[in-house]
């Protein structure tokens, strides 16, 4: 699709019926005077004196428990960058309305106009009691770590930024997968990560929780390899300095396994790709054009597994495949967080879900490709109906098992199938993303990276 034709499409989208992407609507008879006298005054008054009692009351008699606060500061929208808080509204109205059509989650996006992120800690802080969880979205680094640290350490509800956490849990599926395929072990690997924003930060954590080796993690940015000889670096870049000789990208990626990209396009060239192990990996997941082109990569060998961020290639990196279950998972079991255990289940619920055959209805929502558990297909696609059934129970016994799930779900196997019927009840949102996405519209339901 032509540049100028999506954006009027997608300006006439937002505009038309009405403008925006998301509403309100009213879960309760509302049609009497007696429904009205229940909704509000005077019935309400027993709900409140209620929760006033017991503070618990609210998830009891109110939508807390299935309400989550997207919000941004507009300082690192997509590509986009620091284009303010009102300017990202469009895009938190998206974050909500994934949350609704994959999860059933109700959120409310809040763009908050401040950058000091005290103050921004402080104003989510006074307003977090609206709410079962918190999700932090578009915050630059490293800022990003502040402010989510800050509420974590003030509240005792699930909060996650999920431009670190949900790229990195996907991609660390993405990655055991690979190895399983390319025959590698992933305590041997070499890896290069080239960016070291809010999200490469997240994903080095989250690699090494998942076995990597450390000392075999390279991090490039801009100004190349970040070495132990490099001055005034943040505290961030100085936890993956390493003693290395090789200061250049190019030199890192010499007889690498593994390439992680989070940064910008083009900057792999075919030559680099030659250069690493055989059956190398190759996440390229800078968006909208990833680090190397799909078809250059391809071409230029022929035993590479690879993903981007991207929707019109396979192997998408997307965080939808992640965030709306960690936190329908965190949210059912009333969590008091979203610790490293609930996101290594998440991991590994999304790998373990590539594995299965593939239904029809998912082959139909991808254009008719076949899809089994191979170099083409090493994580599952957004449109997969099992995610939920799958992803939000590991989560909620993961969350049970460490100790932080104030509710534990008793029996995991009525809960998936409840997650199921409750999600696909009305299928008619579902199936209207479906049929955009048969009819080869490759606009990304959310960011890989």
């Amino acid at each position: 699709m032509k540049k100028d034709t999506l954006k009027e499409e997608a300006l006439r989208y937002h505009e038309y019926p009405r403008p925006g992407k998301i509403e309100i609507t009213p879960t309760k008879p509302y049609r009497t005077q007696y429904d009205l006298g229940l909704a509000y005054s005077p019935g309400v008054a027993y709900p409140s004196k209620a929760i006033e009692e017991s503070p618990a009351n609210a998830y009891r008699y109110t939508d807390k428990g299935n309400l989550v606060a997207v919000i941004s500061n507009g300082t690192a929208v997509l590509g986009l960058g620091d284009i303010g808080s009102e300017a990202s509204k469009p895009v938190m109205e998206g974050k909500a309305l994934l949350f609704k059509i994959f999860a059933d989650i109700d959120s409310f996006d809040i763009e908050v106009d401040e950058k000091d992120p005290q103050k921004v800690i402080e104003v989510v802080r006074a307003i977090a009691g609206t709410f079962g969880g918190i999700n932090l979205e578009d915050i630059k680094a490293p800022d990003c770590f502040v402010i989510e640290d800050g509420l974590k350490n003030r509240l005792d509800i699930p909060v996650m930024h999920d431009d670190q956490h949900g790229t990195a849990i996907i991609s660390g599926a993405a990655l055991l997968n690979a190895l399983e395929l390319q025959g590698k072990s992933i305590g041997e690997v070499r890896v290069v990560v080239n960016g070291a924003g809010a999200a490469s930060t997240s994903c080095i954590k989250l690699f090494i929780e998942l076995g990597v080796n450390p000392d075999n993690i390279v991090v490039c940015d801009s100004k190349g390899v970040i070495t132990t000889r490099r001055s005034s670096l943040s505290f961030q870049k100085a936890a993956f300095a390493r003693d290395v000789p090789y200061e250049t990208l190019a030199n890192a990626m010499k007889g690498a396994d593994v390439f992680l990209g989070l940064s910008v396009a083009d900057v792999v060239t075919p030559d680099m790709i030659k250069s690493m192990a055989p059956r190398p990996i190759v996440f390229a997941l800078a968006n909208p054009d990833p680090e190397i082109a799909y078809d250059v990569a391809k071409k230029t060998r022929d035993d590479l597994i690879f993903a981007t961020g991207r929707s019109d290639y396979p192997n998408q990196v997307n965080n939808v495949l992640g965030f709306p279950y960690i936190f329908r998972g965190a949210l059912d079991c009333r969590a008091s967080v979203i610790n490293e255990d609930m996101k290594i289940a998440a991991v590994h619920a999304i790998a373990d879900l590539a594995h299965l055959p593939v239904p029809d209805s998912v082959r139909r929502a991808v254009g008719g490709r076949e899809l089994s558990f191979g170099k083409e297909y090493i994580i599952p696609t957004p449109f997969d109906p099992r995610l939920i059934s799958t992803v939000a129970p590991a989560v909620a016994k993961a969350a049970a098992d460490s100790g932080v799930a104030k509710e534990p779900i008793q029996d995991y196997g009525q809960y998936a199938r409840h997650l199921s019927m409750r999600v696909h009840r009305d299928n008619a949102t579902i199936n209207r993303v479906m049929e955009y996405a048969t009819r080869g519209r490759h606009h990304h339901l959310e960011k890989g990276a």
